[in-house]
């Protein structure tokens, strides 16, 4: 049975040892090693990646409480030498620790309990059996778990069989055979488990909140530790240094910056669309007089958006009684929006043509739209649809 190191020599990131035994398994090799410091993925904590004699380890995990190694190829010697991604071990470490002092504390405080906990990559969550959690006991928790860092309790990790277990405080009892590995923050939490943790709460460093949601009834609290929590804050000073260097003022007085900087802009909007209005007016008098004599106005932009052609078109329809074919050579797109004395139906009408002229699009009974690769193709389809038109006109 394989030595684990992770648990017997927690700081070892590096190692001599021997290939105890190797299989394959498709494309890859199983081996297993005299002495591992590879954690094996459990408890809610990813495996420890690394490298075995510059090969790189896949995945790492345990059955029957032997620990299997998954290797792309194998080492030319059983002798070998391990090293694991230090980072990576510590990172898990913090928050897996983390998680511990967190839960503990939110028992304590609020009698929420932890209901499940996931170490992602960038995340770690932790599942709580309350609805909510406002602001002001947000606060209360990290304020108490941050002064249970800075009091660097010890942390220790021992074994009790499983008839010991009942005389143990666990902040949940386990339903395992056998021995129970317990991790015990002194006077804060006793836990069964079975990841890899800090000596003592300073070595996590720190925690932070970031927020919470709701998730099948409970409460989904998201949180850093550590390393993490530092780059967090990193990352987010520097985005509001520059933020605040680019408007010229503290960050202090930033969010009054951005609420007057959002109220200006709407009230721009606002304008603007009073502007388009005036304008997509304009446009359609003027084209409307322009097809004075014919039942259809036809027209190609260079300067007006999708959007914009379908206000344009409406104001045609509304105020004119014309059916409006527009396009943009912008977007090689075109929309037809049809006079309510027209007898076709708008959607079948491109339906009927448009993949033949390569085209796609569609639309219901009173207007429709199609985007098209070249202008040539817009040209083509425009042609033919203002020809349909005429010629259910004189019919009707």
């Amino acid at each position: 049975m394989t030595t684990k190191l992770y648990y017997t020599s927690p700081s070892t990131t590096e190692w001599m040892t021997t290939i105890t035994s190797c299989r394959e398994d498709g494309d890859t090799y199983i081996v297993t090693l005299a002495e591992t410091a590879f954690y094996p993925e459990g408890g809610g904590q990813p495996s420890d990646k690394g490298m075995i004699e510059d090969i790189p380890v896949i995945d790492v995990f345990e059955q029957n409480g032997e620990v299997y190694h998954r290797l792309p190829s194998l080492p030319s010697t059983s002798t070998i030498h391990c090293q694991i991604d230090a980072d990576r071990r510590l990172d898990h470490t913090q928050q897996h620790s983390g998680q511990h002092l967190l839960s503990a504390v939110c028992i304590d405080l609020f009698d929420a309990h932890t209901v499940s906990f996931h170490l992602g990559s960038d995340i770690v969550t932790i599942d709580l059996n309350i609805p909510s959690l406002s602001e002001h006991e947000l606060m209360a928790i990290e304020d108490r778990v941050n002064e249970l860092i800075y009091a660097n309790i010890p942390v220790k990790t021992y074994y009790v069989s499983k008839e010991e277990a009942h005389t143990i405080p666990f902040r949940k009892l386990p339903d395992v055979d056998g021995e129970i590995r317990v991790v015990e923050i002194k006077g804060v939490d006793v836990s069964a488990c079975c990841g890899t943790h800090v000596a003592r709460t300073g070595e996590i460093g720190m925690i932070k909140l970031l927020k919470t949601e709701r998730h099948r009834g409970m409460t989904r609290l998201s949180f850093k530790c550590g390393k993490r929590a530092l780059d967090d804050y990193r990352a987010s000073h520097t985005i509001l240094t520059n933020i605040s260097q680019q408007f010229g003022t503290n960050r202090e007085m930033l969010f009054d910056v951005l609420c007057k900087l959002e109220s200006e802009n709407k009230e721009l909007q606002k304008q603007l669309q009073q502007l388009k209005q005036v304008i997509y007016g304009s446009e359609a008098q003027t084209s409307a007089q322009q097809a004075e004599n014919i039942p259809v106005v036809v027209r190609l932009y260079e300067q007006y958006t999708m959007k914009d052609l379908q206000a344009i078109a409406n104001e045609i329809v509304t105020r004119y009684n014309k059916t409006a074919i527009l396009a943009t050579t912008t977007e090689h797109r075109l929309v037809m929006v049809k006079s309510p004395s027209l007898s076709l139906h708008v959607g079948q009408l491109f339906k009927q043509q448009l993949e033949a002229m390569n085209g796609k699009g569609g639309g219901n009974e009173r207007q429709a739209q199609a985007t098209f690769s070249t202008i040539e193709d817009v040209h083509a389809f425009m042609h033919w649809l203002e020809t349909e038109v005429m010629r259910v006109t004189a019919n009707d």
